[in-house]
């Protein structure tokens, strides 16, 4: 059960990525996109591999080590819960900054390296956005 929530967790993500990767200018991209509950799968895999075990990784977290947090991912069922946790803010990080380019003109071509940086490498795709998002002031109307 935990390898197939594990598979599920980026299957269900692949498709948003997809559509602001290579298909950012459609219009259904950004009526999919814009809505926060596409995370919403993801984050319902991450709950139901957290909630069996939450009171110890409610310890982990609550007041966090090296060694408890080691500990907790050290488990399929962590590494699992890890991968959720990844894939849901990544997705959502990604989906902001989709939208947040489209609505300064950034182009295409340039966000897609950085949506693909995102998937891959979460926080260095966000510094890459941040990096380049003051170079184009948000449009006014």
């Amino acid at each position: 059960m935990t390898g197939t929530l594990f598979d599920l967790t980026f299957l269900l993500a692949a498709p948003f990525w997809a559509l602001m990767i290579l298909l950012p200018k459609w219009s259904w991209t950004t009526r999919i996109v814009r809505s926060p509950l596409i995370v919403l799968p993801i984050v319902a895999i991450y709950a139901a591999l957290i909630v069996p075990d939450f009171a110890n990784v409610w310890a982990s977290v609550s007041n966090p080590t090296l060694d408890g947090v080691a500990g907790l991912l050290g488990s399929p069922a962590g590494a699992a819960a890890g991968w959720a946790h990844m894939i849901a803010f990544d997705l959502f990080v990604g989906r902001w900054s989709y939208l947040d380019s489209r609505e300064r003109g950034i182009p295409v071509l340039l966000m897609a390296p950085i949506l693909f940086l995102t998937i891959m490498l979460g926080p260095l795709g966000l510094a890459a956005y941040l990096a380049v998002r003051p170079r184009w002031p948000e449009r006014l109307g």
